[in-house]
């Protein structure tokens, strides 16, 4: 297999497979409510299982059971498509990376900095894919929109600048509050703005649908 081939293709591509939207969803969303769940049953579960005692406290449980659900979740990708998410992806590399030095350096600071690198990746991808001329975000929904040109770059534009503002958020967040207070804002805070701000990008996907039957030029 080519290297190129592990990869989704471009949308609009013959070669490209979809996965259940709900699947690709709880994918997608299913370690980070690991991640909750294990951050605030931790002690919980360390009795329940004593050898996971130890990784040390909830969070580095939390953090190592962040680490398998998205190994996990990758993997699933590939046996349903045989192809690897490029969002998820980057998103994974830098859990496993940062995961790994939180648990071997036992600092709870590398995994409250990780949605900081996330996001800033992830705006960075956007945005530089803008100077080049592409419209990255089309990878991530072309399966759920079909725009125009346009309307993909300003949707991919405007989810940079949202990228830059989670994670300038983050920073706040994790400097100034408690590790409790950072975990349960990290899932009920971070999705309703996020939600929130789906909702405004409404008016863009309507005013650039092609509708069904229309060629994509991402």
């Amino acid at each position: 297999m080519k290297s190129g081939d592990m990869f989704e293709a471009e949308p609009g591509s013959a070669n490209r497979q979809e996965i259940n939207p709900l699947l690709k969803l709880a994918l997608e969303l299913g370690p980070l409510m690991i991640f909750f769940f294990a951050n605030a049953r931790g002690e919980r579960i360390a009795a329940a299982f004593p050898f996971l005692q130890d990784l040390g406290g909830p969070l580095f449980l939390a953090t190592a059971a962040f680490m398998v659900a998205t190994a996990i979740a990758l993997a699933v990708s590939w046996v349903m498509t045989r192809k690897l998410p490029i969002m998820p992806l980057v998103s994974g590399a830098v859990v496993l990376v940062f995961g790994g030095l939180t648990l071997w350096l036992q600092d709870e600071t590398f995994i409250k900095v990780k949605p900081t690198i996330v996001n800033g990746l992830f705006a960075a991808i956007l945005l530089g894919g803008l100077l080049f001329g592409r419209s990255l975000l089309a990878y991530v929904f072309d399966s759920a929109f079909r725009l125009t040109a346009e309307g993909w770059k300003k949707l991919t534009l405007a989810w940079g600048v949202f990228f830059v503002f989670l994670a300038i958020l983050n920073e706040i967040i994790w400097r100034n509050f408690s590790t409790d207070f950072w975990v349960a804002f990290k899932v009920w805070g971070i999705m309703p703005i996020t939600f929130i701000f789906t909702l405004a990008m409404v008016p863009i996907i309507t005013r650039h649908n092609l509708g069904d039957d229309s060629p994509q030029d991402p």
